[in-house]
């Protein structure tokens, strides 16, 4: 056996089904189509949600309350996972390589979540009232920077 002899099991290899072959393939004539319509035809499309005509279900549920655009998206960290930093100074990019956040382009809340003892200078955009008195408590501080 050497490898360009070898070859894969036949139920990995299922070939295509050729349609338009004549009757008895089963698969001839219309080819599986049906008679007429936009879906017989080739380049047949059909809008996302199409329902035939029928009104669609994005349409047909009541639409409701306010999404404010210019809202902020926090990065969440709690006080009881800065515990994987070295105590000192903590910025976005010490929480990145800590595995607390994914990037720096969104602004990091702290919460007060846990304890936390160890003194530690956290610089984040927001923090609750909880996480600054934790923080303060344990002999840390915390800035608020953009």
């Amino acid at each position: 056996m050497e490898l360009h002899t070898i070859k894969p099991p036949d139920r990995s290899r299922k070939k295509r089904r050729r349609v338009g072959r004549g009757a008895g393939s089963q698969r001839g004539k219309t080819s599986g189509r049906g008679h007429k319509g936009q879906l017989s035809r080739s380049g047949a499309k059909r809008k996302r949600g199409f329902e035939g005509g029928q009104m669609p279900l994005h349409r047909r549920l009541p639409k409701f309350g306010f999404t404010n655009i210019f809202r902020t998206e926090f990065q969440i960290v709690n006080v009881s996972d800065l515990a994987r930093c070295e105590p000192g100074e903590i910025t976005g990019d010490t929480l990145v390589k800590a595995g607390l956040i994914k990037h720096t382009r969104q602004p990091i809340k702290i919460l007060g979540n846990g304890n936390i003892e160890k003194a530690y200078v956290v610089k984040a955009a927001a923090f609750s009232k909880a996480a600054v008195v934790k923080l303060e408590a344990a002999g840390g501080k915390a800035e608020v920077v953009k």
